[in-house]
């Protein structure tokens, strides 16, 4: 592979916790004591049941309500698009976009470049395999902004107590929806990156 000198073939082996470089057949690294394994073990079926699982909490996530408010007497329940139209209505654009960013785009990108990748690495194949290796560097930056839309109501909760005679409380949906969140970036540090450029070797 272009002269490249893979980690094998000096006997190294990378911790996957700090990075420190170890001798292959090293059980725990000795600079923080974790395992130490040539690969993430079972990493393509962990990855695939943490992003099934995902999927079936982004169901409930959506359908539920996650918040219920109270003003001036008048309640309602609203899940996460009706949430994000009420805010519009109200004039809350940058509010309405952050949680349909954070609740829609986000994980509905997750899923489909994480099922992307995990194809192609079942069917071995030299697709742009750069590409997919930027594309999941992405998935594990925006994971960590995942629980915005947590966040979100949480603060638009906060301030809403400020006002008399109005309330705004957490409902399930946030919960499955909080699922999903720690799902997905489960479903992310599962997945092994190397995994993508192994097509490539086989075919030197």
């Amino acid at each position: 592979m272009n002269g490249i000198p893979f980690a094998h073939e000096h006997d190294v082996c990378l911790c996957h916790t700090c990075g420190y470089v170890c001798p292959a057949g090293t059980s725990t690294c000795p600079r923080c004591e974790a395992p130490v394994h040539a690969r993430k073990p079972n990493s393509i079926a962990r990855t695939w049941a943490f992003l099934i699982a995902g999927l079936i909490f982004y169901i409930p996530a959506n359908l539920m309500p996650v918040m219920f408010t109270t003003l001036f007497g008048s309640s309602s329940q609203n899940t996460i698009m009706s949430g994000v139209l009420e805010f519009i209505e109200g004039g809350s654009w940058d509010i309405a976009l952050l949680i349909f960013i954070a609740s829609v785009v986000v994980p509905c990108l997750k899923f489909v470049v994480l099922g992307t990748l995990l194809v192609t690495v079942q069917r071995r194949s030299t697709w742009a395999m750069r590409e997919r290796a930027r594309l999941y560097r992405f998935i594990e930056l925006i994971g960590y902004w995942s629980m915005l839309d947590v966040l979100v109501v949480a603060l638009v909760a906060a301030l809403v107590q400020f006002r008399e005679l109005s309330t705004i409380e957490p409902r399930i949906g946030i919960l499955f929806f909080g699922l999903v969140v720690v799902m997905t970036m489960f479903a992310a540090m599962s997945f092994d990156p190397r995994l993508i450029w192994d097509a490539e070797v086989e075919d030197v």
